[in-house]
């Protein structure tokens, strides 16, 4: 098969040889990429060749021609690896966006103060109300008062409207924080809300201030007979979960009473798109008895709105700590059945 394939190159080399021509640079020409199969696959051939006018015969050998090809062969494996190297050298990896530019859990570095505190309880342990509100207490070690904070992780999804959760809880022992309280009404209701202690009270005014930017307040109380008003304002305060919705407790006729509720610590939660609720219930100085009457409040209000579309196991994981400090796993049968 070798011999067939180098008949027609040795037929060229003859014609060469009695012509008195150069062979490599006529092989070159002819064949600028040779084959190495079939120059291998071929021993060093012997042709015979005459000049004209003589009986003198002479060797043409073919050797030279396969050398010629190596190196060709090699010229171009190495401008092949320049031009890939030179391909990956001008093709920089794209940076990575959103998510995945955050570093995985396993690379995330944390504090000395937190990896100490961190000791004090076990990480997949269920601990019962009384000890975790106690171990809270210990993990709290910053320089200033720490919230404290339950998750409770329910079998909901709230993009259905029968599973959504959004209720409120009055807290017994307070928040312990002070709230601003601003209250949106005309006519009598603003002498009401004055007199029952709101810290800013107007009507057509504030709605301007509140247009203009204006959002020196914490909780946003308006009248029934507000709302037409008041519904040009959902695109500034409902980002801020400002906007006052019956739900919430936020829109009612009996002003005083809801200011009262909201001054001594009356907190609204609702479901995030993941079915958990994040509640609020005290500061890491609170006694251990306030924090539990607190918390025990706040279980009983996600107990009794349960959503009406809520099937199965409804609680799933119930999680308290403090604002700097880690989660603390609770027992959520011994959580329900709690008696102070």
């Amino acid at each position: 098969m070798a011999v067939c394939a180098t008949h027609s190159s040795a037929l060229m080399i003859a014609y060469a040889a009695s012509k008195d021509l150069t062979i490599p640079s006529l092989f070159s020409y002819a064949n600028p990429r040779p084959n190495n199969l079939s120059v291998a696959l071929c021993p060093p051939l012997v042709l015979l060749g005459a000049r004209r006018g003589s009986n003198r015969s002479f060797p043409v050998v073919v050797s030279a021609v396969a050398a010629e090809a190596d190196v060709d062969t090699e010229e171009d494996a190495e401008q092949n690896e320049a031009t890939s190297t030179a391909t990956a050298v001008l093709d920089p990896p794209k940076p990575k966006k959103g998510k995945a530019a955050l570093l995985l859990k396993r690379d995330r570095t944390r504090s000395k103060r937190f990896l100490e505190i961190q000791k004090l309880r076990e990480t997949k342990k269920e601990y019962d109300v009384k000890t975790a509100v106690s171990l809270l207490k210990q993990t709290a070690n910053t320089r200033f008062v720490e919230s404290v904070e339950a998750h409770f992780r329910l079998n909901i999804d709230p993009k259905y409207n029968d599973q959504q959760l959004r209720a409120t809880v009055s807290l017994p022992k307070g928040t312990g924080q002070t709230v601003k309280v601003a209250v949106l009404a005309q006519g009598e209701k603003v002498d009401e809300a004055k007199n029952a202690g709101a810290d800013i009270v107007g009507s057509d005014d504030l709605i301007e201030q509140i247009k203009g930017g204006f959002m020196e307040f914490d909780k946003l109380i308006a009248s029934p007979d507000m709302m037409v008003k008041v519904a040009g304002l959902g695109k500034i305060l409902g980002p801020r979960g400002l906007m006052p919705n019956p739900k919430a407790g936020t829109v009612t006729a009996n002003i005083p009473q809801a200011i009262e509720e909201f001054k001594k610590g009356k907190v609204e939660f609702r479901a995030d798109k993941t079915g958990i609720v994040h509640i609020p219930f005290g500061k890491v100085n609170f006694t251990e008895e306030d924090l539990l009457v607190n918390f025990l409040a706040a279980v009983k209000s996600v107990e009794t709105n349960k959503p009406k579309g809520a099937k199965g196991v409804y609680w799933k994981s119930a999680h308290i700590c403090s604002s700097m400090g880690p989660s603390i796993k609770l027992n959520i049968r011994e959580m329900i059945d709690f008696k102070p």
